[in-house]
């Protein structure tokens, strides 16, 4: 029996198929190309601004500055905003660790808090108790829908916070309507192949509606430059590449279409795994429109359920194993192993489905089975 033979159900379920996507804009893709390459415009050029303006106004906001990673974004909108060496930042301890790389980079003081226990996302209560020390919080959008930010933000405004929004999980989503960055400073996101709007390397971006912070942030990326050889500050080298550029073009003009489709997904595989007994289903929080970029379940014995379902062929994985404060990056930042009791335990507990654009109700159906499987040999 050849591979093109093979019953779809004895397949194997890839966790995400970015070659669909390729094969969706394979020729938009190759058409612009060929115009960069006729045109020589490898650093810059109207495909980068035009990718600003339409990214900016896909969400929203008044300004878009392309950058070369999503780390980068973080960091820049930090700076930009004005925060730096002795200044406390929150962020949730349940997020990757590039969140806290951007803090600590910018010069400041990572001040993690647990997330709620419903959603994985920052606890404002947890924010509560430290925001008086700090002079901004970071959230972070996770898995697809954004954190509460009607009431991060009212916690900022008593006590003065800059917000920055970390977006690299959520293009597209909103909370009460409004997009990313458009609740603080600024949002930075990424744009790694595996996002929701994914190029084909790094790259990354900034979204907000301050004019001034953006042009902060462009002067960062260009060597602290805006005119040839003029350099008023110290900046970095992050441009967002024409080539990345020009896939996330392509790529944008899909992402409503295809955010759609995680969400029908999503959609489904509530509806599969709805009666399963120790399968914790994710859910959408109040006034989230939430975008699906991973399908998060939560099981116990997590390790033993994830390698049987890898050995059955199914493509899941782990957001996140190893809680912020648990890395040897932050092992002076003087938290206890056991500290926000609700990241450690989900930590041990989630469980990222398979799920992208054009993944199939067969392809789904075969992964609730064999979770449910998996599940029942440990009940």
């Amino acid at each position: 029996m050849t591979a093109l033979d093979t019953p779809t159900s004895t397949l194997p379920v890839p966790l995400v198929d970015l070659g669909i996507q390729r094969d969706r804009i394979a020729d938009e893709v190759a058409e612009g190309l060929a115009r960069v390459l006729a045109t020589t415009a490898f650093i810059g050029g109207p495909d980068v601004t035009a990718f600003e303006e339409e990214f900016a106004a896909f969400s929203g906001r008044a300004h878009c500055v392309g950058l070369g990673n999503g780390t980068d974004a973080l960091e820049f909108a930090l700076r930009a905003a004005g925060i730096g060496p002795g200044d406390g930042v929150a962020l949730p301890a349940n997020t990757f660790v590039a969140t806290a790389e951007a803090v600590l980079r910018a010069g400041a003081t990572p001040v993690l808090v647990d997330v709620d226990d419903e959603h994985l996302l920052m606890d404002p209560a947890a924010l509560a108790e430290v925001a008086g020390g700090c002079r901004a919080v970071l959230p972070v959008h996770l898995f697809g829908q954004m954190a509460p930010m009607a009431a991060i933000r009212e916690i900022a405004d008593r006590h003065q916070l800059v917000v920055v929004e970390d977006a690299a999980q959520a293009q597209g989503a909103t909370h009460h309507g409004i997009g990313i960055g458009g609740w603080g400073a600024a949002a930075g996101t990424s744009f790694y192949p595996g996002k929701n709007l994914g190029a084909y390397g790094d790259a990354g971006g900034i979204t907000t509606d301050d004019a001034a912070l953006a042009r902060r942030v462009r002067m960062l990326a260009a060597h602290g430059s805006e005119v040839k050889y003029q350099h008023p500050v110290l900046g970095f080298n992050s441009r967002l590449d024409t080539v990345q550029a020009v896939v996330l073009r392509a790529k944008l003009r899909r992402l409503a279409e295809w955010n759609a489709e995680r969400v029908a997904a999503a959609d489904r595989y509530a509806a599969l795994l709805a009666d399963v007994p120790g399968v914790r289903l994710p859910g959408v929080a109040a006034g989230n429109e939430h975008v699906w970029h991973l399908y998060v379940v939560r099981v116990a014995q997590r390790d033993a359920v994830l390698a049987e379902l890898n050995a059955a062929g199914i493509g899941a994985g782990i957001h996140y194993p190893v809680p912020v404060h648990h890395t040897g990056g932050l092992a002076d930042a003087g938290y206890a192993h056991a500290d926000f009791p609700v990241t450690v335990r989900a930590a041990g507990e989630i469980l990222s489905l398979p799920l992208f654009p054009g993944i199939t109700v067969a392809q789904q159906e075969r992964v609730a089975e064999a979770l449910t499987a998996a599940v029942a040999h440990r009940g």
